[in-house]
């Protein structure tokens, strides 16, 4: 005897809630996706509403959605006719996922009181020290453990996160707001997805931060865990915006062991100084090549890292410690060029094991007073 009609439309209903929409992670169901739906002698049609026409991932609901209907006892067919939302639904699609009113402006919800995402903001003193490297490893490998991660691209002119992290769709966009593409269990949101090939960026301070203020109020990250920034080298305009916007971003100070490397890299960390910044902590990269015979040749020299560690403590007033030192391997370079983080590509070597270690500190590094607030006067005005 089969079950009542009420029963079904209820198991239905509940399979359906457990389908998230691949870009936003929240269930269709919750998002206004699910128009409908028919069931007849083991034959359910769903009509679904796609934010967009042509959105990338319609395949993956429709395999996401048959799947789960079809264990339900009695259904083996599954037929979903996609429509478009219309503009109305995508507003208040929109109010749904901001949490606010309708004509609720942009927050950056990582600056709001009581926000519990971690930001680390990548810095270095010059270029070409590998601190995108670092950025995207560390992200990965946080992923891993199963936090939910994202990443900006901030490094305006110099952008390369989305090919060391194998990222080739584009954001899709709901209205005002807009859906950053994932790669590797990373949210990733970067200029380089808005410019047509390769085409250089030239802008200014103001454009700049308004770029920055985009990435982190416009782009729905959801509810993340750990949001990364590469920063450019220096301490230039997205620096400054950085600090007057995510004021409670710990910074992470990539250096390579030259003492040229460290002498200018401790200018990048001593900005904390004057934004009231946390510095998490310094992370030597390029450390040293292992040789075939098992001994190391320090290609760069020694000790910058440890150095810049030891110039930023007595500058805070407060230790700041070396996170780790990453050896120089080709395999780093190789895995970023694929898209695959070497942390992912080849866990067990060197330079993995070591960005997986830096990544255990950051994933559960106790407060201390490593950054706390001095009580000094800000003064990041830009010019």
């Amino acid at each position: 005897m089969s079950a009542p009609a009420s029963t079904l439309e209820d198991a239905i209903q509940a399979a359906l809630a457990t389908v998230d929409d691949p870009e936003i992670r929240r269930p269709i169901t919750d998002l206004g996706m699910v128009s409908g739906f028919t069931v007849s002698e083991g034959l359910v049609k769903v009509d679904l509403l796609l934010t967009v026409a042509g959105c990338p991932l319609r395949d993956k609901l429709t395999n996401d959605i048959t799947a789960a209907v079809t264990k339900i006892p009695g259904i083996d067919r599954v037929e979903i006719n996609f429509g478009v939302m219309s503009e109305e639904q995508r507003k208040a699609l929109q109010t749904t996922l901001r949490g606010g009113g309708a004509s609720a402006e942009p927050v950056i919800p990582f600056a709001q009181p009581g926000s519990r995402t971690r930001v680390y903001a990548v810095a270095s003193g010059k270029g070409g020290v590998g601190k995108s490297s670092v950025t995207v490893n560390l992200a990965a490998a946080l992923a891993k453990r199963g936090l939910s991660v994202g990443v900006i691209d901030a490094d305006i002119y110099g952008h390369s996160v989305p090919r060391m992290l194998g990222v080739e769709g584009r954001p899709t966009r709901v209205e005002e707001m807009i859906m950053p593409p994932q790669s590797h269990g990373v949210k990733v949101i970067s200029i380089g997805m808005f410019t047509a090939g390769n085409a250089a960026v030239v802008w200014r301070g103001p454009m700049l931060h308004r770029a920055l203020q985009q990435f982190l109020a416009d782009v729905y990250w959801g509810d993340l865990d750990v949001l990364l920034l590469d920063l450019p080298p220096g301490t230039g305009d997205v620096a400054i915006s950085l600090a007057q916007l995510l004021p409670n971003a710990e910074i992470l100070v990539v250096t390579t062991p030259q003492m040229a490397a460290a002498e200018v890299a401790e200018r990048a960390g001593a900005i904390a100084l004057q934004t009231h910044q946390r510095l998490v902590g310094v992370v030597e990269n390029m450390s040293w090549l292992e040789l075939p015979d098992g001994s190391r040749m320090e290609v760069f020299g020694a000790g910058g890292g440890e150095t810049v560690a030891d110039s930023l403590s007595k500058t805070i007033g407060a230790r700041v410690p070396l996170l780790g030192q990453i050896p120089l391997d080709t395999r780093v370079r190789e895995a970023g060029d694929d898209g695959t983080p070497i942390v992912l590509a080849d866990p067990e070597s060197p330079a993995a094991k070591a960005l997986d270690g830096v990544a255990d500190k950051l994933a559960v590094r106790r407060e201390s007073l490593v950054g706390k607030p001095l009580g000094l006067m800000v003064n990041a005005k830009r010019g």
